[in-house]
């Protein structure tokens, strides 16, 4: 069995609509509820959310790991993540995930390319999503 490094808990109910998480430690207490465009109320957060930000903040942290890896000075990375949620033909939901990763000292197209694909088999996010969801990452506006 491997080493277990860290783990979370939280505590979420009343669900998506009008639920509250808080994690154990009290470190994160939102107030979840759909958002507008699906015809909630809005005025708290999401899944959909509390995805994107997760995925981005791990996807930075495995960016780092490549560029030590590749003996790369990544800098002050920044990561726009967008996440979707779409209808499925089976009547069920599924997920989308696009990382828009800048690494402004990384002025070499193929290298940020590299480090980005390094990242994406590190990042325990893209390793728990692979084959299940559609990832779409770019590297100072190229596409990997």
């Amino acid at each position: 069995m491997a080493k277990v490094l860290y783990t979370a808990e939280a505590t979420v109910t009343g669900g998506r609509a009008e639920g509250h998480g808080v994690t154990t430690d009290g470190a994160l207490d939102v107030q979840l509820r759909t958002p507008a465009e699906m015809g909630g109320d809005g005025g708290g957060t999401n899944p959909e959310q509390l995805f994107a930000v997760g995925y981005a903040a791990c996807f930075e942290g495995a960016i780092g790991v490549a560029g030590r890896r590749e003996k790369v000075e990544v800098g002050d990375v920044s990561i726009v993540s967008q996440v979707t949620l779409s209808p499925t033909e089976e009547r069920g939901f599924g997920l989308g995930v696009r990382l828009d990763v800048t690494l402004p000292q990384v002025t070499d197209p193929e290298q940020a390319v590299r480090v980005v694909e390094a990242a994406h088999q590190v990042c325990p996010y893209s390793n728990a999503t692979r084959g299940n969801i559609d990832v779409h990452l770019t590297a100072n506006g190229r596409e990997v």
